[in-house]
């Protein structure tokens, strides 16, 4: 299969869900203060601040590294991101629905301690079926997104073939093409989601090796943020995960 010289993929800067999602977790609270739909959320002041830091990497990169094509989640959050890293870089873009977030259907908006009080038979059919499998009513599992990842990626390697690739989408996206790119199982990709959380706007990139085949090059990297003078944060994307 033809093969794109290298992918990288950057999360959203900080949302205002990600903000209130923390808070409700820590205060124990069932449901996340939200007043937008999920495709809706925008970006807080510190995720702006994120965006612009990323957008001053990327014009800092020599050509040969500077990204050919960006495609970005229709998701606001992801759009905000790619306008403000990608201004001024010439960089051309286009949306994706494939990048979407992972639909959460009548989990939406609930804490991992809402899902448990509220839907008790959904958390215990979770743990049963385990977090990749599980699908909740009128939304979608881990497997479902890859599903729609892995034709992306088809449509990437056709169409920007020997190219490099920049996307911008949502943490379980960044989970999802380590596990397609590189091969993982379902239990190594479990072992990554148990131990890192993905930071806001941080690069998760790969490159063509001497075969031609994507090997991992960075991995939720938040260096270019520090160099920046931008804080970096590492918040849970609101996902109702039961606990």
């Amino acid at each position: 299969m033809a093969e794109l010289a290298s992918l990288w993929i950057v999360r959203h800067g900080e949302s205002t869900a990600n903000v209130a999602a923390t808070a409700a977790e820590t205060s124990g609270a069932e449901l996340i203060d939200l007043s937008h739909r999920d495709a809706d959320v925008p970006l807080s002041p510190t995720g702006e601040e994120q965006a612009r830091a990323t957008g001053r990497w990327l014009a800092g990169l020599p050509d040969s590294q500077r990204p050919d094509v960006a495609v970005v989640s229709p998701y606001l959050r992801a759009v905000r991101t790619a306008e403000l890293a990608l201004h001024g870089t010439g960089i051309p873009a286009s949306v994706d629905e494939r990048l979407r977030d992972r639909e959460l259907g009548v989990l939406d908006g609930l804490t991992g301690h809402g899902v448990n009080r509220r839907y008790p038979e959904e958390a215990r059919r979770r743990t049963r079926l385990g977090k990749f499998y599980y699908r909740p009513p009128g939304g979608e599992s881990w497997t479902d997104v890859a599903l729609r990842l892995r034709a992306l990626l088809g449509d990437l390697r056709r169409d920007h073939e020997g190219g490099r690739v920049l996307l911008f989408g949502h943490d379980a996206l960044v989970f999802l093409l380590r596990y397609l790119v590189e091969g993982l199982t379902e239990a190594e990709l479990m072992a990554l989601t148990r131990e890192h959380v993905i930071a806001n706007c941080s690069v998760t990139g790969w490159h063509a090796d001497d075969t031609g085949r994507l090997v991992p090059d960075v991995f939720n990297d938040v260096a270019h943020l520090h160099r920046q003078g931008a804080t970096p944060t590492r918040e849970d994307e609101v996902n109702a995960e039961p606990v």
